[in-house]
């Protein structure tokens, strides 16, 4: 077997998937809040697509905790999105913890970056969609 056969996951893409208690009101906060249409639907889940990417909500009678994040955008102007999303009604979470701490705007410093990324560190800021699901929208530093 070859590096190649072994690397299965690796040629695929990733897409992720939150859970919707209410697929409705979560459509609709999508829509409304985010700015966001799904681009395809079938019973019990909606797929939408952000750049070459794509997520999917789904109706689920669980949820998640909320006490990590579940899905992040990565965008050129960090202040102008959350901006943006306030004047929507969006509110973002304050966190305080070791070495991560939310300014009044709800924005964090993120010391480091993967060396990949060619950054030093990131900008960031978290919000919950109407279901309890944690997102975050992050800037890398330069």
């Amino acid at each position: 077997m070859n590096a190649d056969d072994r690397n299965v996951l690796a040629r695929g893409r990733v897409a992720t998937r939150l859970p919707a208690r209410d697929l409705e009101r979560a459509r609709r906060f999508y829509a409304e809040t985010l700015g966001l249409e799904p681009v395809d639907e079938r019973p019990g889940g909606l797929l939408y697509r952000c750049g070459d990417t794509d997520f999917a909500l789904f109706a689920s009678t669980g949820s998640s905790p909320g006490t990590f994040t579940q899905m992040g955008w990565e965008v050129d102007d960090l202040e102008t999105v959350v901006a943006e999303l306030k004047g929507r009604g969006v509110t973002f979470e304050q966190v305080d913890v070791p070495g991560l701490r939310t300014d009044e705007e709800g924005i964090a410093e993120v010391e480091g970056n993967y060396p990949s990324k060619g950054a030093r560190g990131e900008r960031a800021a978290w919000f919950r969609d109407s279901e309890g699901n944690l997102l975050g929208i992050g800037e890398p530093v330069t």
